[in-house]
């Protein structure tokens, strides 16, 4: 059994669905499979690496640090995702750096093996230019966020993002699993405290309610007016 057939296959990758097997077995070839633990630095924002990677299996957040040292969440990738196309794309350094959110499985291939593989398959590329295209406006939301919302309503936008239709109870939303509060704290770019003191309020409120690694949102329509526009019963906060 080689290394590849012992951590996985990219068959599950998004960018890759429209491909036929034989030019995904291809591009399996020519990859370093690694593993990585919880917590564990997959890329550091001050490496000169360039490669892509994709993930097989676990989740990789996508950080970056203040000047004072405070964690800022970009995004999580999860299998079937990958990144690190920035730099390989235009030969940057890194944007940010990369952690392991539990244990992971990921593929890693060079900078120039992965441009000519978006160059020689046209449903590759243009999966390539949306996904930059969709990085460039979630910017734009998270930089409007910042400049006009105060932190109690980045929260709840948050747990708005977050939240997906639950699949056993039509028409309420659920967050599974719940980050940890100072992950939502780094997304809303504010302190885990202020997450805490939002989250304890609003099932005060029993706008949501916690259930073991679940947040079920009680009220997603009530949460919306609230992220649009503060209520005059909560203070804001930094």
């Amino acid at each position: 059994m080689n290394q590849q057939q012992a951590l996985g296959t990219l068959s599950g990758c998004e960018l890759l669905s429209d491909l036929p097997e034989d030019e995904i077995s291809e591009l399996e070839r020519r990859c370093t499979w690694r593993r990585f633990k919880n917590g564990e630095q997959v890329l550091d924002r001050n490496s000169d690496q360039r490669d892509v990677l994709f993930v097989v299996e676990g989740n990789v957040q996508i950080v970056n640090y203040s000047a004072s040292g405070r964690e800022i969440a970009y995004a999580t990738v999860r299998p079937g995702g990958y990144f690190g196309e920035l730099a390989a794309i235009d030969g940057q350094p890194r944007s940010a750096s990369a952690v392991a959110q539990g244990p992971c499985v990921l593929a890693q291939i060079a900078p120039s093996v992965f441009l000519d593989f978006v160059a020689k398959h046209p449903t590759v590329a243009r999966q390539v230019m949306q996904r930059l295209a969709r990085i460039v406006r979630t910017c734009d939301e998270r930089i409007m966020d910042l400049s006009t919302l105060g932190a109690v309503q980045r929260v709840y936008l948050e747990l708005l993002r977050l939240a997906e239709e639950d699949p056993v109870t039509p028409g309420s939303w659920v967050i599974y699993p719940m980050p940890t509060q100072a992950n939502i704290a780094a997304r809303a770019s504010t302190t885990r405290e202020t997450v805490a003191r939002v989250i304890s309020q609003l099932a005060q409120e029993e706008l949501v309610r916690k259930k073991g690694k679940s947040l079920y949102i009680r009220d997603r329509d009530a949460l919306a007016i609230r992220a649009e526009k503060m209520s005059p019963s909560e203070p804001p906060a930094r």
